[in-house]
Order: C-alpha cells, then structure tokens, then sequence
C-alpha cells in the first residue's frame, strides 16, 4: 500500500467502506473492521484492485484474525426512501453500531462521514491508503458480490452474477426486455424509465 495513512497507535479504530452505490439492484452493503495489529494481513488493497479468488482467501482471513467486524446495509426500498447517499450513510451506522468493541476513531472511504457516537475522519481513497478501510472494502463486496450470485439464481435472464447489477448494456437492455423485479431501486433512472415513473 502507498501512501499509508498513520494514526497513533494507542487509538482503537475501525475502518468503514461501502460497496453498491451504483447499481440498479439490491441493497447497498458497508463493513466495519477493527484489525488486530499482532495478527498483521497480508496484501490488502481497495477490493477493485483484487481478483475475485484472492477476495475471497482475504475475507476468510479477515474474519479469522480481526479484533471485530460487522457488516451493514440499506435494502432497496430504504436507498429510493433516503436517496443512495444517506442510505449509504445508514448503512455505515449499522455496521459501525454492529461492532463488538466499540472503537475510539472511526475512518471511513470517501469524503463524508454517516452521524456516528465517536471520533470519525473520512479518507479520501482509504481503501487503497488504511489497511482497516481495505479490510472492510473486501467484506462489503465479497458479501455483495455473494448475494449478486443469489439473485442470479432466481432471475437467471438479468445475468447479476456478471454485472453485479451495475447498469451495463447487457442489464439494461435485459430490464428493457423484462422489466424490474422487487430488488431493483426504483429511484434510479433507468428502472424509473422502464417502470413509466420518469
């Protein structure tokens, strides 16, 4: 990792990212990570930069040697009620509140912080500059990623497994085709338009 992020080492502090701002299906989900700094992990990175096999070897280590983890999410109907920028700031609140221990600081990906009851600082870029930031990076799309696969077993014809339920040529076009399924947000353009809402 360049450009590490260093905070001083006495403080207890947990790392929060999201994953799911963009697609058009399914829950927007976010972790909060408090590593153990005697049980160091090796090569984590923001979660994009990782191949999808070393995600998932990443995950299974993070919750093996972590001080605490919690995920969180806001489901579709919350991000159309709250709009994606403070359903996602929900989330981070119901993982943060989710931990075990409670941290001393907060550092969240990004450039906003959710209302939280401790210290917090939003990093630009964390995932790729604060090991905890990275950490929870790997859980929230790893877990995404998983429930993407779900979705795919019941709606076969979308292709979620591929897509992730981003807006790609392929999903568009299937949502044209199909129209929405009860997963999709309804604020969102795209399905606005199919759903003759825009």
């Amino acid at each position: 990792m360049s450009d590490i992020f260093i905070y001083p080492q006495a403080l207890c502090i947990a790392g929060v990212d999201e994953v799911g701002r963009g697609p058009l299906v399914g829950a927007v989900v976010t972790a909060a990570v408090i590593l153990d700094p005697a049980r160091p992990i090796v090569g984590l990175a923001d979660s994009k930069k990782l191949s999808e096999k070393r995600r998932e070897a990443l995950y299974i280590e993070i919750i093996e040697k972590a001080f605490a983890w919690s995920l969180g999410r806001a489901e579709p109907h919350e991000i159309d009620e709250l709009n994606i920028l403070h359903a996602t700031m929900l989330a981070m609140q119901r993982a943060v509140a989710g931990l075990s221990i409670k941290p001393d600081m907060v550092l969240i990906d990004g450039n906003r912080c959710p209302v939280l009851p401790m210290a917090s600082q939003a990093v630009v870029k964390g995932d790729s500059k604060v090991a905890e930031i990275s950490a929870a990076s790997i859980l929230a799309k790893v877990t995404r990623d998983r429930e993407m696969v779900e979705l795919d077993r019941q709606f076969p014809e979308y292709g979620f497994a591929k897509h992730k339920g981003y807006p790609t040529p392929a999903h568009l076009e299937s949502l044209s085709r199909l129209g929405a399924t009860l997963h999709h947000r309804r604020s969102f353009a795209p399905v606005k338009r199919v759903l003759g809402l825009a």
